[in-house]
């Protein structure tokens, strides 16, 4: 019972938080100048007489009072209707699902170079304290996390137009199942270029844990007794470190999901970041609410998924829990 009640608050904070989430959208496109309908269709307010403005206000639900148009937008929302894009009159429903895989797709082999980069750096870096290797890591770490992704993004850009003249402006892009080995170069350079900073994070979290566990007494015990080295380092040193290397993916993760707006921006990637940038210069209000939404659920959804692993990686977690 003790469980269930566990789930339940969990479920309970992740709709207030969504909830909470969507008011701040709101309210924050509603404090912007202009008129947002005649802007997302491309017609100057001053060309449009008061009549035919009242009629698109109205049409659109945007003529409505403040509160009214929120109640109405969240009533739709719970039902699956996310409403119709202002600029393109489109369901805002199938532009997100048209959109969403591709930051899907960069988000996962993003996320999977990084935590290869940092685990595998991280113990590298860990198992030679003050040697050669650990300097390399170091080394690794701070280029990664000094270097923003955006900077990183525009030099890759300008080198390979430079150098191999590759555009990516002039392609158009390849879904994986369309084609995977297209989609594959398409999508590789802008995961190389988010998963640098991820990577970083994680290397120092791992070289951080493992030096921290290797110094307890559990572990001198394991290695006095001629424990194997392969053995060590994973079962006792890895596995022990593993709690810090999730929060620190989790977290990473959640940021990840920011970070593809501009990438995608740069790589002229049709994903949700594009998308985004799109809508809130032609202030579509329906598909900017939508698609933040779309992320602060991805980020808390992501919260959610690692305290399950915490409960799976130490079972203190999960008693606390109960």
């Amino acid at each position: 019972m003790n469980v269930v009640t566990a789930i339940v608050r969990r479920i309970l904070s992740i709709l207030v938080t969504l909830l909470g989430v969507s008011v701040i959208i709101f309210v924050i496109l509603r404090l912007l100048p202009g008129n947002a309908v005649s802007a997302s269709m491309g017609v100057s307010e001053g060309l449009l007489s008061k009549a035919q403005v009242a009629a698109l206000n109205q049409y659109y639900g945007v003529g409505q009072p403040v509160l009214e148009q929120y109640f109405s937008w969240l009533h739709a929302l719970l039902h699956g209707n996310l409403g119709v894009s202002l600029s393109q009159q489109k369901s805002v429903s199938y532009l997100v699902g048209l959109d969403l895989p591709v930051t899907l797709e960069l988000a996962f082999f993003s996320m999977v170079l990084g935590v290869l980069i940092g685990v595998g750096f991280g113990m590298w870096s860990a198992l030679h304290p003050g040697r050669w290797q650990d300097n390399i890591g170091q080394v690794v770490a701070v280029v990664g996390l000094a270097i923003p992704a955006f900077v990183l993004g525009q030099s890759l850009v300008v080198y390979m137009s430079t150098k191999f003249h590759y555009f990516p402006s002039s392609l158009t892009f390849v879904g994986f199942f369309s084609n995977p080995w297209l989609n594959f170069q398409q999508i590789i350079f802008p995961s190389i270029v988010l998963s640098l900073g991820i990577g970083a994070a994680i290397l120092r979290t791992t070289r951080g844990a493992v030096l921290e566990v290797s110094g307890l007494n559990f572990a001198r015990t394991a290695l006095g007794k001629g424990v194997s080295r392969r053995a060590f380092v994973w079962r006792h040193l890895f596995l022990n470190s593993l709690t810090a290397v999730v929060t620190m993916s989790g977290i990473q993760l959640g940021y990840l999901l920011g970070g593809t707006v501009i990438i995608e921006r740069i790589f002229v990637l049709p994903g949700m970041g594009n998308l985004l940038i799109t809508a809130i210069k032609n202030q579509d209000y329906p598909l900017v609410q939508s698609v933040t939404l779309v992320f602060a659920a991805g980020f808390v959804i992501v919260n959610m998924l690692v305290d399950l692993a915490y409960s799976l990686i130490d079972p203190r977690t999960r008693r606390r829990s109960a």
